[in-house]
C-alpha cells in the first residue's frame, strides 16, 4: 500500500462530488434554480475534505519531499498542482459569494454561481487526472520504501491533527448522501467495501 493510493482513493471520493456540483450547476443555468443547502454542503466538502485534508497532504508532505528528490517547484510539476490548487481555491470563493447573494435574492447570482462552479469542476477533473497518471508514477518511482512510510505517518498526523479524527468519515457519508440526492453513482460507497488504512479511515484498493 502506497501513499499515492490514498490520495488516488480520496480522489474518486472528490469526483463523486464533482458530479453532484455539476448537477446543480446544470440546474442553476437552465432553470435559474439553485439547490442552497446541497450547494452549502458540497463547498463544505470542497474545503475542508478536498483541499485541507487531501491537498494539505499533498501541499505538506508528498510535494517537498518530491522536490527533496530532485523535481523543481519552479516550472515543474508540483508548481503546476500548486498553481491549480490555488485557481481552485479563488472558484471557489467565487461560489461561496454567488451563494451568499442567491440566499438574498440576487437571482443573477445564481448563474455566476453555475459559471465557478463549472470552472472548478473542469479544473478538477483535469487535475486529477494529471495526478493520476503522471505526478503520482513520478512519485511512486523516486520514492523508496522509509519515504513512503514517513508519508504515511504523515498522512495520519493530517486526519488525527489538522482536521479531526472522524472528519474522514463524515464527508465520506455526506459524498454518498449528495450523490444519492443528485443521482451520481456512489464511489464512496464502493470504497467503503475495501480495507482501511490504519487509523486514519481511508479505504485503499488493491
Amino acid at each position: 500500500m502506497r501513499p499515492t493510493e490514498i490520495l488516488m482513493s480520496e480522489h474518486r471520493v472528490i469526483e463523486q462530488v464533482l458530479g453532484c456540483l455539476e448537477a446543480m450547476a446544470e440546474q442553476a443555468r437552465e432553470e435559474g434554480v439553485l439547490d442552497g443547502e446541497a450547494a452549502r454542503q458540497a463547498l463544505d466538502f470542497f474545503k475542508t475534505f478536498a483541499d485541507r485534508c487531501h491537498h494539505g497532504k499533498e501541499e505538506k508532505f508528498l510535494f517537498p519531499m518530491m522536490e527533496t528528490k530532485g523535481f523543481p517547484r519552479d516550472g515543474g510539476p508540483t508548481g503546476v498542482m500548486l498553481h491549480e490548487h490555488a485557481i481552485g481555491r479563488e472558484q471557489i470563493a467565487g461560489m461561496a459569494a454567488a451563494l451568499d447573494e442567491a440566499a438574498r435574492g440576487k437571482r443573477e447570482a445564481v448563474k455566476r454561481f453555475a459559471k465557478y462552479a463549472r470552472g472548478y469542476v473542469d479544473l478538477l477533473r483535469q487535475h486529477i487526472f494529471k495526478e493520476d497518471h503522471v505526478l503520482f508514477v513520478m512519485a511512486d518511482r523516486a520514492l523508496n520504501v522509509v519515504d513512503q512510510q514517513t508519508l504515511m505517518d504523515s498522512f495520519t498526523s493530517v486526519e488525527e491533527e489538522d482536521i479531526g479524527l472522524g472528519t474522514h468519515e463524515r464527508f465520506l457519508a455526506l459524498a454518498d448522501d449528495l450523490a444519492a440526492r443528485f443521482g451520481v453513482a456512489h464511489s464512496a460507497t464502493a470504497l467503503g467495501a475495501l480495507p482501511l488504512c490504519g487509523s486514519c479511515g481511508h479505504h485503499v484498493a488493491h
